[in-house]
This record gives C-alpha cells, sequence and structure tokens, in this order.
C-alpha cells in the first residue's frame, strides 16, 4: 500500500526563496530577500562568537533570557513571548494549534505566501480576500470570515506591496471580527515604519484575547541566517504555543545573538536611517526614467512594469549583471518586481542598469 500524507500536502507549491547565486557571476548584489544591508550588530556577531565553547550544550529551552531581553526592549511581559525558528516557525505552530482539516484561513490578496502554504498543510481552506490597489480591504478581510474561519493572518505592513493599514483600520477589524477567530499580526516590516497611525498591533494583545503579533530579527536585525521570531501573545495562546513547539526550538546562537541585537539601538537606528534616505532616492530615480513604484514602508519596493513580458525582461537583465531581485508572479503580480533596499552602492548599481534597461528597450 502507497503510503499517503495528509490531506492539502500535496496541495502545496513549496516556498521558493530569493535567488543567491547567478552561475559566471563573481560579485552579486542580493537584493530579493529584504536583507538587512548593513548586516547583524558588532555586538550580536560578538554574542555569537561567545558561544562557541558551548557547543556540546543544550540552549535554553525556555529561552529566558532572549524573552526578557525582547520584553524590556519592547515595553512587553516576557511570560507572555514565545520564540521560535524565524516567525515562520510560529506562524506554522499557531495553525496547527488552532486550524484543522476543512477549517478555513483568511489573507489578503497578495499577502505572504506562507499563509496559503501553511493553511493546506493542516488540510485546511486558504480564503483570499481582494485587496484595494494593492492595500488590505479590512471590509473585504471581513466579508470573508465564515463559521469554518480560525485565524486571519494580516501582515502590516504587508509583504511584498510594502503598504500598512492604519491603527484605526486595524482596530475597527478587530472590533468587527467574531470572537472565535484568531487575528494573527505578522509585523515583521515593523520597525521600518516611522507613521504615526501605525501601530505594531502589541497593543491590542494586551486588550484582546484573539490577537497575536508576531516579529522577526531576520529584517532589521540583520540574524536571518540564524532563524530567530517571537510571537506576542494573549496567556492562554503562549501557554498553548509553548506545549507544540519543540523543547529546544531556538538555537543557543539565535539566543545568544539576539538577546545582543535587540539591546543594540544604535544599529536598529543606522539601519532605519539606510533605509529611509536609500528608499526615498531610489523612488525618486527610478520615477524619474518613467517606472512607477508603490508607496512602501518597508525595506523594499514594487516597481510596475506593466506586463509580465517586460517584468521577466528585467529581472533578467539584472541577474546577467550580477543583480538579484525578485519576481513577483507567484503572488499574482507578474508585471511588478520587488527591490530590496541595500547599500549606496547597491542602490545605484540599480538604477544605472535600469537606465540601461529602459534606454535600450
Amino acid at each position: 500500500m502507497a503510503l499517503k500524507p495528509q490531506p492539502g500536502i500535496m496541495d502545496v507549491s513549496p516556498y521558493v526563496g530569493g535567488e543567491s547565486k547567478v552561475e559566471g557571476v563573481d560579485r552579486i548584489c542580493r537584493l530579493a530577500s529584504n536583507e538587512n544591508p548593513l548586516g547583524a550588530s558588532d555586538a550580536a556577531k560578538t554574542a555569537y562568537r561567545g558561544i562557541v565553547d558551548n557547543l556540546h550544550r543544550y540552549p535554553d529551552g525556555g529561552s529566558y533570557l532572549l524573552r526578557n531581553g525582547i520584553a524590556e526592549a519592547e515595553g512587553l511581559v516576557a511570560e507572555q513571548i514565545v520564540c521560535g525558528a524565524g516567525s515562520d516557525e510560529l506562524l506554522a505552530l499557531l495553525i496547527r494549534s488552532y486550524v484543522g482539516i476543512g477549517d478555513e484561513i483568511v489573507y489578503n490578496e497578495h499577502g505572504f505566501l506562507m499563509y496559503p502554504i501553511g493553511a493546506k498543510t493542516a488540510g485546511a481552506v486558504p480564503v483570499k480576500a481582494a485587496e484595494k490597489d494593492l492595500r488590505i480591504d479590512v471590509d473585504a478581510m471581513l466579508g470573508a470570515v465564515t463559521d469554518k474561519t480560525k485565524i486571519m493572518f494580516l501582515a502590516n505592513p504587508n509583504n511584498p506591496t510594502g503598504s500598512y493599514i492604519t491603527e484605526k483600520e486595524l482596530r475597527y477589524l478587530r472590533e468587527n471580527l467574531n470572537e472565535d477567530v484568531l487575528l494573527v499580526i505578522d509585523a515583521a516590516y515593523c520597525e521600518y515604519v516611522d507613521s504615526p497611525d501605525y501601530i505594531s498591533g502589541a497593543e491590542m494583545v494586551e486588550e484582546f484575547g484573539n490577537v497575536v503579533m508576531t516579529r522577526t530579527f531576520s529584517k532589521i536585525h540583520g540574524l536571518a541566517s540564524l532563524r530567530l521570531g517571537w510571537a506576542y501573545c494573549p496567556p492562554e495562546v503562549a501557554d498553548v504555543l509553548n506545549r507544540v513547539r519543540g523543547p529546544f526550538n531556538v538555537s543557543l546562537a539565535a539566543q545568544a545573538a539576539g538577546v545582543a541585537a535587540i539591546k543594540d539601538k544604535a544599529h536598529i537606528e543606522r539601519s532605519r536611517e539606510l533605509n529611509a534616505r536609500l528608499l526615498g532616492w531610489f523612488c525618486q530615480q527610478v520615477t524619474e526614467l518613467g517606472l512607477e513604484t508603490r508607496m512602501s514602508v518597508a525595506n523594499f519596493v514594487l516597481l510596475d512594469f506593466k506586463a509580465a513580458e517586460k517584468a521577466a525582461a528585467a529581472l533578467e537583465f539584472l541577474k546577467q549583471r550580477g543583480i538579484l531581485v525578485r519576481g513577483m508572479g507567484a503572488y499574482g503580480l507578474p508585471g511588478f518586481l520587488r527591490i530590496s533596499i541595500g547599500t549606496d552602492e547597491e542602490m545605484r548599481a540599480v538604477v544605472e542598469n535600469l537606465t540601461v534597461f529602459v534606454n535600450g528597450s
């Protein structure tokens, strides 16, 4: 008898991350995965090196120092923080804990691909809510909810569009959401936002029993390779996650680097300042080339080439010159490319090569 996986798993198209190399090209400009161009802070690197003599030891299974470091830095309750191997693991654990076969998960039209993938691995149905002009439509999200809905995922800011919804809209969504639906606010890019009408969602976790906020160390903290994330949860949800997660799901290296990174406010601020400056400069430059950009509050921006063929040609043109950006076909945006904000040198290289592409095509 042939082995059969659980329902939904064979419907999954495996997630494919941004490219990192080009055959025959030695010098690569990696702008496909929204990584911090400054890398990890010196403090995080020092902490990482400091655990070398303890590689034979198991890590703290409760990530006590890391949770307390996060709580102190963010003004949160340590007991309501759960750490994981990237926020991806925490999203998967939430699905595993609250979603079953035949249930539904609601997410926005151009939301993070791991939301529908996670739903299918649980035998659940991913329900896509339409957006308006590449921005989450709160009423559409609410309209997609049925009696089978168990979780609503909402990335704010959203990847890959870079748009966000305001505190007023977010609260309206929660106030009109069924109490038995878990609202998961994926705030992976929240540190980059500088808008007075934005909140990460942590405040709402403390107000409501069905709101969870997830965060990551992969972006502004520059620790993507260590796979480290955290969730801020109501006490009951934190208790559930701690029952289903692995006993040593966060490595010793990740915990040590994470504690140092969350305390290094200077590195965080430098990363914010670099991103804000280059995001504005880059958008101005490509607009002058006749390319349309979409407003982004994160560390990446969408370029609209108006046609899938044009976007694909630009993607390949840049790739052959060692510049890796992200095609958006998998997100239902085949006419767009997503470009991460890198260093001054990298962004100048993108502009120079796009200039050649536009003028020569």
